[in-house]
Parts: structure tokens; C-alpha cells; sequence
């Protein structure tokens, strides 16, 4: 790959929570031409919009301020632009914060810009079909707290082209956040499909950090990956033709192999010949790949066909509150126990207490991950009954925790170790919009 040609882009968190150091090392080392963080899921953005509605200068990534601090020094030194979704349900008050960090920095002269657009709440109404539940929004009884459409890469490229250091977003497809640099960089077409399927293929297989740099494909027995403790996080050697080299630090942990970016290519695609994204329709499934020295894979022949008329959106509503109560059982019996201590729980919840919602019953150790789908025949000396439900009211959340807790005195035998507590929830489903009613704006602040 000429290296002339080439452009280096690496990835600085792959959810809202990811860690700082690897993000970090690729900044010092990686002599990287952009580096993008992204942090928005659906969950995440829902809350996102539950924070700004307490304080309408939250709803950003509450990591914000600490990456931005640890970063911001190091991307300027190095002439890295930064690419985040870190904005989540209030871009500009996040670019205000960026830029405020930057001057307490020094950083004089920094531009930062703010994408909008995606929040389209005035264009859902009652009649809005959601595709999950396949039902109009009217039937879900639930308050609607904000709508955001999936935003693509003709939201971003103004905010390069105005030269912005920080390009700091909502609601964005993930592998937009790396294809918009990369279009800009080589003067893609954005109607060439196939070409911006390629710069998809790279972005997919990017966005989620240390998944394709060996953490989320770590098996010990089966598939082992070294250092794991210090995985870093991947970087991405793209030519003009969309081909790439998905590789790491040296110094770093984890590994990149063919394995671990075949499992990325198709983590969350549901069809690799028509993977919908707002920028085009992309087609990964005659994707190649090939061995490129240690921790090196090259990266080719994705396609691509024309991108969707609509966008796709995501609907976040008050879920309610969520109350959660354990208690742990040993021994001999213990699944049986714990058996009988929810159905006790969810009797008096449903009978005694005219509970509005069914209560959840999980052994943790038994059936936790898979509910009752699932009952392992396994002989559990160890069981942690977890009961929850979304409660419609204070009062009828802590009564869950009351029913939990009593089980310590009113039987089954041996249960102990007793925590419970009610949070605010949230929900998602999605829906559809006509592209044309979605305009994306643009706002550029400077320190």
C-alpha cells in the first residue's frame, strides 16, 4: 500500500464506556490522521435524552470531559481530527464543554463543530408505525421522549470541509463516523455506491474498538489472545480504492487476525449483500481478506448499491421504573430453593399486591442470561435469585424489594445476602422517515 496515498485512521472508544489508555496510545503512536470515538447505542441515547430534560445542558457522554482533557493535547500535537458521537442528545452543549476544556488548555484557536439534525421528534406522531413491535406508537402506552434519525456522512463532511479539529455529533450510523474522513480525504462521489461501500466495510469493521482487536473474540480454551489485560484498539490503513490494513500497536495487547475480523464483518448484519446504512446499501459478502505480517489484514472487494430513500430512527420512551431485588441460596437444593422463593415473590406480586406488570425471574447461575428459555440440567450449589420488574409507580417498586427482602425470615431455607434497589428506565423501538425530511445543521464554535 503506498504509503502516500494512505490514510490512517484509528478508534478511540467503541460504546459510551470504553476505556481511555488505548484511545491514548494510537494519539502518541499511531500517527494517525483521524481518530474517532463512538459512543452512541440506542439505550444510551435514550438516556441521553432523560439527562437533558433534568439539566438541559446534560445529555451528552458523561466521559466527555475526561476524554476531551486526556485527548485534546495529543490530537493537536500530532494533527489528529477527532470524529465523535459523543454529543448523544445535546451536541452543541457538548461542543460549548469541548471548547471551554480547550482554552483552560491553551489550546487557542481550536474549532470544534456541532452536527445536528438528527432529533425529528416533530416528525413522529401517534400514527408512526414501529417496526419491532409492528404497531403504530399509539398502542405502546408510553410516553415518547425523543426521536433520532440515523444521520450519514453528508452531515459530517460540511464540518470537515469548515476545517473543524472536533467534529462532535448525536445520532450518526456508526461506520459514517469513519467513511465521512475517509470520502473527504479522497474526494469520493457520493453517489460512486461502490467505492462508499468499501469505506463502510472499513468502518464496520472499526467501530467497535477492541472487539476486532481480540477482546470480545477472546475464548480461553478455544480462542486465546494475548495480553488481554492491555488490548488496544484497532487502526485502519485505507487506500483511495477502499481497500485497507486493519492492524494495532505493537505495543499493544490482543491480536488482529482473519478470525478476529471475519467475526466483526458480520457482528449486528443481519444481511452482508444489503447492509442499510444512510450512505449507501453495501455489500460485504464477496469481501476478501489476506495475511499482512504480524497483526495485519488486508481488507478488500467490498460493494455497494444505492442507499435507502428512507432513514431509520430511534424512538426512546420512559420505560418507568425499574426495581431490582436479590438474595442468594447455597447448597444442596439451592436452584430449588431459589425456584421457590420467585414463585412465591411473583404469587404475592401479582395476587396480593395487584402488581401492574409481570415480574421477572432470574437464577442467576442456572437461567439468568437465557430467562426460561433455557434450564440448564447442571447441579447448582449456587444460586442468586434476581426478581425485577417495571414498576409503574415508587410504591409498587419497593414493594418488590420488601417482597425479596422478606424471603430472608418467611422461607425457603438459607437465603442471605440481600441488595435491591429501583432506577429510571428506558425503552427503544424504531421506526422510518422520508430522507428528504430530514436537514442536517452545522454549528462551529472556536476556543
Amino acid at each position: 500500500m503506498d504509503t502516500q496515498t494512505t490514510y490512517r485512521i484509528g478508534t478511540g472508544a467503541g460504546f459510551s464506556s470504553d476505556r481511555l489508555e488505548p484511545a491514548l496510545d494510537l494519539l502518541r503512536h499511531g500517527r494517525l490522521d483521524a481518530i474517532v470515538f463512538e459512543c452512541v447505542g440506542e439505550r444510551t441515547l435514550a438516556f441521553g435524552h432523560r439527562d437533558r430534560r433534568a439539566n438541559p445542558e446534560m445529555g451528552y457522554n458523561p466521559l466527555l470531559e475526561r476524554r476531551m482533557r486526556a485527548v485534546l493535547p495529543l490530537a493537536r500535537a500530532a494533527g489528529t481530527r477527532i470524529v465523535t458521537n459523543m454529543g448523544v442528545a445535546n451536541p452543541r452543549a457538548a461542543a460549548r464543554r469541548t471548547v471551554e476544556i480547550a482554552a483552560e488548555l491553551g489550546l487557542n484557536g481550536l474549532k470544534v463543530a456541532a452536527v445536528t439534525g438528527d432529533e425529528v421528534s416533530h416528525l413522529i406522531g401517534p400514527g408512526t408505525h414501529l417496526l419491532e413491535p409492528d404497531c403504530p406508537l399509539s398502542e405502546t402506552g408510553r410516553e415518547m421522549l425523543a426521536a433520532n434519525a440515523y444521520l450519514g456522512i453528508d452531515a459530517i463532511l460540511p464540518a470537515i470541509e469548515a476545517g473543524a479539529d472536533v467534529i462532535i455529533t448525536g445520532r450518526v450510523a456508526d461506520p459514517s463516523l469513519f467513511l465521512a474522513p475517509l470520502a473527504h480525504h479522497f474526494s469520493w462521489d457520493l453517489d460512486d455506491w461502490s467505492i462508499l461501500g468499501a469505506g463502510t466495510a472499513v468502518g464496520h469493521l472499526m467501530e467497535c474498538g477492541a472487539q476486532i482487536t481480540g477482546g470480545y473474540f477472546a475464548d480461553p480454551g478455544h480462542k486465546e489472545v494475548p495480553n488481554l489485560a492491555y488490548v488496544g484498539f484497532p487502526l485502519a490503513e485505507v487506500g483511495a480504492d477502499g481497500s485497507a490494513v486493519i492492524t494495532k500497536l505493537e505495543s499493544s495487547g490482543g491480536l488482529v487476525s482473519q478470525r478476529t475480523v471475519k467475526e466483526q464483518l458480520l457482528y449486528e448484519v443481519h444481511d452482508p449483500g444489503a447492509y442499510l446504512t444512510p450512505d449507501v446499501t453495501a455489500d460485504f459478502s464477496r469481501v476478501g481478506l489476506a495475511d499482512d505480517g504480524q497483526d495485519r489484514v488486508r481488507v478488500g472487494h467490498a460493494d455497494g448499491a444505492v442507499r435507502p430513500d428512507q432513514l431509520k430512527v430511534t424512538i426512546a420512551f420512559d420505560g418507568g421504573l425499574l426495581a431490582e431485588a436479590e438474595v442468594s441460596y447455597a447448597g444442596p437444593g439451592a436452584a430449588e430453593r431459589a425456584r421457590v422463593a420467585g414463585d412465591i415473590v411473583a404469587e404475592r406480586m401479582n395476587n396480593l399486591h395487584q402488581s401492574n406488570g409481570p415480574v421477572r425471574i432470574d437464577l442467576i447461575g442456572v437461567n439468568a442470561l437465557h430467562s426460561s428459555a433455557v434450564d440448564y440440567p447442571a447441579m447448582a450449589q449456587d444460586v442468586r435469585l434476581r426478581c425485577a420488574m417495571r414498576a409503574s409507580s415508587q410504591t409498587e417498586a419497593e414493594t418488590l424489594l420488601w417482597e425479596v427482602e422478606a424471603l430472608l425470615c418467611c422461607g425457603p431455607a438459607a437465603g442471605g445476602g440481600y441488595r435491591g434497589h429501583v432506577t429510571p428506565s428506558v425503552m427503544t423501538y424504531s421506526a422510518l422517515v422520508d430522507r428528504a425530511d430530514v436537514r442536517p445543521e452545522l454549528e462551529i464554535f472556536t476556543a
